[in-house]
Parts: C-alpha cells; sequence; structure tokens
C-alpha cells in the first residue's frame, strides 16, 4: 500500500515540477538577457525531471513503453499550465512541442533491446536520454518569436543594480548551448536514472 501510495505521489510532483521548469524556460526574460545560457540551464534541468520519473516509472511497471507513457503525461501538463498561464496575460509566444516524447522513446528501446537489464538501461538510456533531449528542446526555441519585440511588447519594472543581468563571458562552450547540454546531461541523467531505479528497491 505504501509503495503504490508512493508510487503515484512521485509520477505526480515530478511531473508538475517538470511542467513548471518548462514554464520558466519559456519565460521571456529570460529569452532576452540569458537566452543560450538560461537554454543550456534548463534543457539539463529537463532532462533530469525525465529520466528519473520516466526510469521510475519503467521499472516499477516493468513494462517497455511506460518511459513514453510518463513524457505524454508530462506533455500534457504542460500544455495545461502553459494554456492557464497564456490565458491570464503571461506574454508566451511559442508552441510547446512535446520534445520529451522522443527521448522517452529511446529510453524504453534500450530496456526493451536489453532484455530489462537495469544497469544497461542506466549507463545506455541516461546517455541517449542526456544528449537528444538538448537537440530535441531547440525546437522550442526556434518557435519563439522575438525575444526583443517581446521584450518591449512587455516591459518589465526597473531592476535594482543587483538584478541587473551580467552578459555572461564569451567561452568555448557559449555559443553552442547543445554540445554543453547534452554533455552535461549525459552524465548527469546516468546518476538520476540510477536514482530512479533505486527508488523501487527501498
Amino acid at each position: 500500500w505504501l509503495r503504490r501510495c508512493t508510487h503515484y505521489l512521485f509520477i505526480v510532483v515530478v511531473a508538475v515540477n517538470s511542467t513548471l521548469l518548462t514554464i520558466n524556460a519559456g519565460d521571456y526574460i529570460f529569452y532576452t538577457d540569458w537566452a543560450w545560457t538560461s537554454y543550456t540551464v534548463f534543457s539539463i534541468s529537463q532532462t533530469l525531471m525525465l529520466i528519473v520519473g520516466a526510469t521510475y516509472y519503467l521499472t516499477f511497471t516493468g513494462v517497455p513503453g511506460t518511459a513514453t507513457y510518463y513524457a505524454l503525461i508530462m506533455t500534457v501538463y504542460t500544455w495545461i499550465a502553459k494554456a492557464a498561464w497564456f490565458s491570464l496575460g503571461y506574454p508566451y509566444d511559442y508552441i510547446v512541442v512535446p520534445v520529451w516524447l522522443p527521448s522517452a522513446m529511446l529510453l524504453d528501446l534500450v530496456y526493451w533491446a536489453t532484455k530489462k537489464n537495469k544497469h544497461s538501461l542506466i549507463l545506455f538510456g541516461g546517455v541517449l536520454v542526456g544528449m537528444s533531449l538538448p537537440l530535441f528542446n531547440m525546437v522550442n526555441l526556434i518557435t519563439v518569436a522575438d525575444p526583443l519585440e517581446t521584450a518591449f511588447k512587455y516591459p518589465r519594472p526597473t531592476l535594482p543594480p543587483y538584478m541587473t543581468p551580467i552578459e555572461p563571458q564569451v567561452g568555448k562552450f557559449y555559443n553552442s548551448p547543445v554540445a554543453l547540454g547534452a554533455g552535461a546531461g549525459a552524465v548527469l541523467a546516468c546518476t538520476f536514472a540510477a536514482l530512479g531505479c533505486k527508488l523501487n528497491t527501498w
């Protein structure tokens, strides 16, 4: 009974948090001042939220395909939340595409192809999800109309000096947010995939 209740609670909590991360990833303020930086950060955060919930759900049921179903839950939650925020006048001007589904399908494929081997799921599944999601997430960024136009249309209040964004130094990875997000995501996703599996053995 406790395990089943924990299961449903976990699915809801992770899916809701994934939705909130996606909402913030579309914030026009971020895309105005921190376009690539915020894209990388939110790509990694969404990767981790997807992998831990999908792995937990997948190993809990033991049925390949449930990771994709979990990603579908995240997508529907996000559609509902974004529609609600948009109706309240928040300046969203891009379409939410189901970017988690292809990555979750890869996770299901690994679980099925390795005959439900958890260690292969953690290693191969984690790397595939971590490397693929930042690439698919770029589809969302492409659909942003014009961040500067949105910023002028919805001017934000004057920020105090300590809140004023500072343009980060242009470094090796600054102009390649997909590469940075994929590299970091591939490493971190394996750890979170292991966490998802571990949650089924406590």
